[in-house]
Protein backbone atom coordinates (compact mmCIF):
# COMPACT_ATOMS: atom_id res chain seq x y z
CA UNK A 1 0.00 0.00 0.00
CA UNK A 2 1.25 3.10 -1.20
CA UNK A 3 0.68 6.29 1.20
CA UNK A 4 -0.70 9.59 0.60
CA UNK A 5 2.77 11.51 0.90
CA UNK A 6 4.83 9.31 -1.66
CA UNK A 7 1.55 9.72 -3.70
CA UNK A 8 1.90 13.38 -3.67
CA UNK A 9 5.85 12.87 -4.21
CA UNK A 10 5.17 10.83 -7.42
CA UNK A 11 2.79 13.70 -8.74
CA UNK A 12 4.83 16.30 -7.61
CA UNK A 13 7.61 14.66 -9.81
CA UNK A 14 4.93 13.91 -12.81
CA UNK A 15 4.16 17.39 -13.17
CA UNK A 16 7.88 18.24 -13.70
CA UNK A 17 8.92 17.13 -17.64
CA UNK A 18 12.31 16.18 -16.12
CA UNK A 19 11.14 13.19 -14.81
CA UNK A 20 9.11 10.23 -15.41
CA UNK A 21 7.42 8.46 -12.44
CA UNK A 22 6.70 4.41 -12.61
CA UNK A 23 4.07 2.76 -10.22
CA UNK A 24 4.52 -1.06 -9.48
CA UNK A 25 1.62 -2.69 -10.78
CA UNK A 26 -0.83 -3.91 -8.49
CA UNK A 27 -3.14 -6.38 -10.34
CA UNK A 28 -6.77 -5.26 -10.20
CA UNK A 29 -10.00 -7.18 -9.73
CA UNK A 30 -11.82 -5.16 -12.59
CA UNK A 31 -11.38 -2.12 -15.04
CA UNK A 32 -14.71 -1.09 -16.58
CA UNK A 33 -18.07 -1.14 -14.80
CA UNK A 34 -21.01 -3.07 -17.07
CA UNK A 35 -23.28 0.09 -16.92
CA UNK A 36 -24.56 -0.27 -20.61
CA UNK A 37 -25.55 -4.02 -19.12
CA UNK A 38 -23.88 -5.27 -22.51
CA UNK A 39 -23.39 -8.94 -23.35
CA UNK A 40 -18.91 -9.52 -22.57
CA UNK A 41 -17.52 -12.19 -23.97
CA UNK A 42 -14.34 -13.71 -22.31
CA UNK A 43 -10.86 -13.83 -22.90
CA UNK A 44 -7.86 -15.48 -21.84
CA UNK A 45 -4.14 -14.13 -21.54
CA UNK A 46 -1.36 -17.09 -21.47
CA UNK A 47 2.11 -16.85 -21.19
CA UNK A 48 4.68 -19.96 -21.22
CA UNK A 49 8.10 -20.84 -20.19
CA UNK A 50 9.71 -23.18 -21.94
CA UNK A 51 13.17 -25.21 -22.13
CA UNK A 52 14.29 -23.19 -25.65
CA UNK A 53 12.88 -21.94 -28.26
CA UNK A 54 12.01 -24.73 -30.82
CA UNK A 55 8.51 -26.11 -30.49
CA UNK A 56 9.45 -29.55 -31.54
CA UNK A 57 12.11 -30.30 -29.20
CA UNK A 58 11.80 -28.40 -26.57
CA UNK A 59 9.42 -28.67 -23.39
CA UNK A 60 6.97 -26.19 -21.73
CA UNK A 61 7.88 -26.14 -18.36
CA UNK A 62 5.64 -23.48 -16.91
CA UNK A 63 1.86 -22.41 -17.41
CA UNK A 64 0.12 -19.05 -16.86
CA UNK A 65 -3.38 -18.43 -17.91
CA UNK A 66 -5.80 -15.04 -17.05
CA UNK A 67 -9.55 -15.40 -17.79
CA UNK A 68 -11.09 -12.13 -17.96
CA UNK A 69 -14.43 -10.47 -19.07
CA UNK A 70 -14.77 -7.74 -22.08
CA UNK A 71 -16.71 -6.23 -24.97
CA UNK A 72 -15.91 -6.18 -28.58
CA UNK A 73 -15.25 -2.11 -27.90
CA UNK A 74 -12.15 -3.08 -26.34
CA UNK A 75 -13.40 -2.47 -22.38
CA UNK A 76 -12.14 -4.97 -19.88
CA UNK A 77 -14.60 -5.62 -17.12
CA UNK A 78 -13.55 -8.45 -14.21
CA UNK A 79 -10.37 -10.72 -13.71
CA UNK A 80 -11.93 -14.34 -13.30
CA UNK A 81 -10.19 -17.59 -12.98
CA UNK A 82 -5.97 -17.59 -12.78
CA UNK A 83 -4.06 -20.58 -13.44
CA UNK A 84 -0.61 -21.05 -12.82
CA UNK A 85 1.38 -24.30 -13.15
CA UNK A 86 4.82 -26.42 -13.47
CA UNK A 87 5.66 -29.06 -16.09
CA UNK A 88 8.43 -31.40 -15.38
CA UNK A 89 9.98 -31.37 -18.59
CA UNK A 90 11.81 -34.55 -18.10
CA UNK A 91 15.27 -33.26 -18.95
CA UNK A 92 17.36 -30.70 -17.16
CA UNK A 93 17.13 -27.77 -17.24
CA UNK A 94 19.68 -25.54 -18.56
CA UNK A 95 21.06 -22.59 -16.87
CA UNK A 96 20.63 -19.81 -19.21
CA UNK A 97 17.04 -20.85 -18.96
CA UNK A 98 16.93 -20.88 -15.43
CA UNK A 99 19.10 -17.56 -15.32
CA UNK A 100 16.05 -16.27 -17.72
CA UNK A 101 12.99 -17.42 -16.02
CA UNK A 102 13.78 -18.37 -12.66
CA UNK A 103 13.06 -21.80 -12.70
CA UNK A 104 14.67 -24.58 -11.78
CA UNK A 105 14.76 -28.14 -11.78
CA UNK A 106 13.24 -28.20 -7.91
CA UNK A 107 10.91 -26.19 -8.74
CA UNK A 108 9.47 -28.38 -11.55
CA UNK A 109 10.16 -31.92 -10.42
CA UNK A 110 7.43 -34.07 -10.64
CA UNK A 111 4.98 -31.35 -11.08
CA UNK A 112 1.94 -31.77 -13.85
CA UNK A 113 -0.28 -28.76 -15.57
CA UNK A 114 -3.36 -29.50 -14.77
CA UNK A 115 -5.00 -29.54 -18.21
CA UNK A 116 -8.43 -30.12 -16.46
CA UNK A 117 -8.43 -26.60 -14.90
CA UNK A 118 -7.16 -25.53 -18.31
CA UNK A 119 -9.70 -26.60 -20.13
CA UNK A 120 -12.21 -25.25 -17.88
CA UNK A 121 -10.69 -21.86 -18.40
CA UNK A 122 -10.28 -21.85 -22.27
CA UNK A 123 -13.75 -23.53 -22.97
CA UNK A 124 -15.83 -20.47 -22.63
CA UNK A 125 -13.14 -18.08 -24.38
CA UNK A 126 -13.93 -16.26 -27.40
CA UNK A 127 -10.15 -15.43 -28.03
CA UNK A 128 -6.37 -16.68 -26.86
CA UNK A 129 -4.01 -13.81 -26.17
CA UNK A 130 0.09 -14.25 -25.78
CA UNK A 131 2.74 -11.70 -25.98
CA UNK A 132 4.21 -13.35 -28.81
CA UNK A 133 1.48 -15.62 -29.84
CA UNK A 134 3.96 -17.36 -32.22
CA UNK A 135 5.96 -18.56 -30.13
CA UNK A 136 3.30 -19.37 -27.18
CA UNK A 137 0.79 -21.15 -29.72
CA UNK A 138 3.38 -23.59 -31.26
CA UNK A 139 4.13 -25.02 -27.86
CA UNK A 140 0.79 -25.18 -26.12
CA UNK A 141 -1.58 -26.55 -29.10
CA UNK A 142 0.79 -30.32 -28.95
CA UNK A 143 0.34 -29.61 -25.02
CA UNK A 144 -3.97 -29.27 -25.52
CA UNK A 145 -5.88 -29.97 -29.02
CA UNK A 146 -8.77 -27.25 -27.52
CA UNK A 147 -6.19 -24.67 -28.39
CA UNK A 148 -6.76 -25.28 -32.38
CA UNK A 149 -9.96 -24.70 -31.82
CA UNK A 150 -9.82 -21.42 -30.93
CA UNK A 151 -8.99 -17.30 -32.32
CA UNK A 152 -5.70 -15.92 -31.17
CA UNK A 153 -4.64 -12.74 -30.80
CA UNK A 154 -0.93 -11.19 -30.30
CA UNK A 155 -0.58 -8.14 -28.13
CA UNK A 156 2.85 -8.30 -29.63
CA UNK A 157 2.01 -8.26 -33.50
CA UNK A 158 -1.20 -7.37 -33.62
CA UNK A 159 -0.89 -3.85 -32.31
CA UNK A 160 1.65 -1.54 -34.56
CA UNK A 161 3.66 -0.65 -31.54
CA UNK A 162 6.01 1.37 -33.89
CA UNK A 163 2.80 3.75 -34.95
CA UNK A 164 1.72 4.68 -31.85
CA UNK A 165 5.33 5.83 -30.96
CA UNK A 166 6.33 3.09 -28.67
CA UNK A 167 9.66 1.49 -30.34
CA UNK A 168 10.30 -1.92 -27.94
CA UNK A 169 7.87 -5.21 -28.25
CA UNK A 170 9.23 -6.37 -24.74
CA UNK A 171 6.04 -6.48 -22.17
CA UNK A 172 7.93 -5.22 -19.87
CA UNK A 173 9.09 -1.90 -21.58
CA UNK A 174 5.79 -1.29 -23.13
CA UNK A 175 4.69 -1.49 -19.53
CA UNK A 176 7.37 1.22 -18.67
CA UNK A 177 5.99 3.20 -21.51
CA UNK A 178 2.30 2.99 -19.99
CA UNK A 179 4.09 4.27 -16.86
CA UNK A 180 4.03 1.03 -14.41
CA UNK A 181 6.67 -1.99 -13.56
CA UNK A 182 5.78 -5.27 -12.56
CA UNK A 183 6.92 -8.40 -10.43
CA UNK A 184 7.53 -11.24 -13.72
CA UNK A 185 8.27 -14.09 -11.25
CA UNK A 186 5.37 -16.22 -12.58
CA UNK A 187 3.79 -16.59 -16.00
CA UNK A 188 0.70 -15.45 -14.61
CA UNK A 189 2.73 -11.72 -13.70
CA UNK A 190 2.89 -11.14 -16.95
CA UNK A 191 -0.65 -12.31 -17.83
CA UNK A 192 -1.86 -9.94 -15.59
CA UNK A 193 0.82 -7.40 -16.51
CA UNK A 194 -0.57 -8.07 -20.16
CA UNK A 195 -4.39 -7.73 -19.60
CA UNK A 196 -3.33 -4.82 -17.75
CA UNK A 197 -1.50 -2.59 -20.85
CA UNK A 198 -4.79 -3.56 -23.32
CA UNK A 199 -6.89 -2.12 -21.06
CA UNK A 200 -4.78 0.94 -21.97
CA UNK A 201 -5.43 3.88 -24.73
CA UNK A 202 -2.91 3.91 -27.52
CA UNK A 203 -0.82 7.04 -27.39
CA UNK A 204 -0.88 7.80 -31.10
CA UNK A 205 -4.45 6.22 -32.42
CA UNK A 206 -6.57 6.88 -29.00
CA UNK A 207 -8.50 3.63 -29.61
CA UNK A 208 -8.47 1.41 -26.40
CA UNK A 209 -5.11 -1.58 -27.04
CA UNK A 210 -7.07 -4.26 -26.71
CA UNK A 211 -9.63 -2.82 -29.33
CA UNK A 212 -6.89 -2.04 -32.07
CA UNK A 213 -5.51 -5.76 -31.27
CA UNK A 214 -8.60 -7.58 -31.86
CA UNK A 215 -9.52 -5.62 -35.06
CA UNK A 216 -6.35 -6.70 -36.30
CA UNK A 217 -6.69 -10.27 -35.28
CA UNK A 218 -9.69 -10.61 -37.27
CA UNK A 219 -8.37 -9.48 -40.48
CA UNK A 220 -7.45 -11.87 -43.39
CA UNK A 221 -4.19 -12.78 -44.63
CA UNK A 222 -3.06 -15.35 -47.42
CA UNK A 223 0.33 -17.26 -47.81
CA UNK A 224 1.07 -17.27 -51.42
CA UNK A 225 3.21 -20.21 -52.24
CA UNK A 226 6.00 -19.74 -55.72
CA UNK A 227 5.84 -23.46 -56.25
CA UNK A 228 8.04 -24.45 -59.03
CA UNK A 229 9.63 -21.13 -59.45
CA UNK A 230 13.20 -22.14 -61.34
CA UNK A 231 15.94 -21.55 -59.20
CA UNK A 232 17.48 -18.77 -60.73
CA UNK A 233 15.21 -16.82 -59.36
CA UNK A 234 15.24 -17.73 -55.61
CA UNK A 235 17.44 -14.39 -55.17
CA UNK A 236 14.54 -12.20 -56.48
CA UNK A 237 11.90 -13.91 -54.19
CA UNK A 238 14.40 -14.03 -50.99
CA UNK A 239 14.95 -9.94 -51.73
CA UNK A 240 11.23 -9.61 -52.12
CA UNK A 241 10.97 -10.97 -48.17
CA UNK A 242 9.77 -14.87 -49.14
CA UNK A 243 11.20 -17.23 -46.82
CA UNK A 244 11.64 -21.03 -47.34
CA UNK A 245 10.28 -23.84 -46.45
CA UNK A 246 12.05 -26.98 -46.41
CA UNK A 247 8.67 -29.34 -46.72
CA UNK A 248 9.36 -31.50 -43.47
CA UNK A 249 6.25 -29.64 -41.47
CA UNK A 250 4.27 -31.61 -44.47
CA UNK A 251 3.68 -27.97 -46.28
CA UNK A 252 5.11 -27.62 -49.74
CA UNK A 253 9.20 -27.41 -50.19
CA UNK A 254 9.31 -24.23 -51.78
CA UNK A 255 9.16 -20.30 -51.26
CA UNK A 256 6.58 -18.62 -50.05
CA UNK A 257 5.33 -15.18 -48.25
CA UNK A 258 2.42 -13.69 -46.27
CA UNK A 259 0.67 -11.32 -47.20
CA UNK A 260 -2.77 -9.20 -46.48
CA UNK A 261 -5.40 -9.40 -48.64
CA UNK A 262 -4.99 -5.90 -50.72
CA UNK A 263 -1.71 -6.96 -51.43
CA UNK A 264 -3.01 -10.30 -52.87
CA UNK A 265 -3.89 -9.35 -56.62
CA UNK A 266 -0.53 -6.72 -56.72
CA UNK A 267 1.74 -10.14 -55.59
CA UNK A 268 -0.01 -12.52 -57.99
CA UNK A 269 1.18 -10.11 -60.99
CA UNK A 270 4.78 -9.79 -59.81
CA UNK A 271 4.60 -13.94 -59.68
CA UNK A 272 3.38 -13.98 -63.25
CA UNK A 273 5.36 -11.52 -64.62
CA UNK A 274 8.47 -11.12 -63.03
CA UNK A 275 9.08 -15.19 -62.06
CA UNK A 276 6.92 -17.67 -64.28
CA UNK A 277 6.81 -15.13 -67.29
CA UNK A 278 2.85 -16.60 -67.72
CA UNK A 279 -0.08 -17.25 -65.67
CA UNK A 280 -0.13 -20.36 -63.40
CA UNK A 281 -1.86 -21.47 -60.55
CA UNK A 282 -0.91 -20.36 -57.32
CA UNK A 283 -1.06 -21.83 -53.96
CA UNK A 284 -2.77 -19.40 -51.35
CA UNK A 285 -4.05 -20.40 -48.12
CA UNK A 286 -6.18 -18.67 -45.98
CA UNK A 287 -4.58 -16.98 -42.65
CA UNK A 288 -6.97 -16.26 -40.12
CA UNK A 289 -7.45 -15.90 -35.96
CA UNK A 290 -8.06 -19.58 -36.12
CA UNK A 291 -4.98 -21.00 -37.52
CA UNK A 292 -2.38 -17.63 -37.14
CA UNK A 293 0.91 -18.36 -35.29
CA UNK A 294 0.09 -22.02 -35.32
CA UNK A 295 2.47 -24.52 -36.89
CA UNK A 296 -0.55 -25.59 -38.65
CA UNK A 297 -0.50 -22.94 -41.19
Amino acid sequence: MIDQTSENMARCLENNRSYRVLRKFEPLGSYNKNDNGDEVLIGVFLDTETTGLHSTTDKIIELGIVQFEFVPDGRIFRILKTYNGFEDPGQPISEEISRLTGITDEMVSGQKIDLKTVLEIIEPAAVVIAHNANFDRKFIEPLESAFEKKAWACSMSDIDWNREGIEGVKLEYIAYRFGFFYDGHRASSDCLAGIHILSHELPVSKKLALKAMLDRAREKDYRIWAMGSPFESKDILKARGYRWNSGENGQPKSWYIDLSGEKRTSETKFLYNEIYGREVELRMDVINAYNRYSNRI
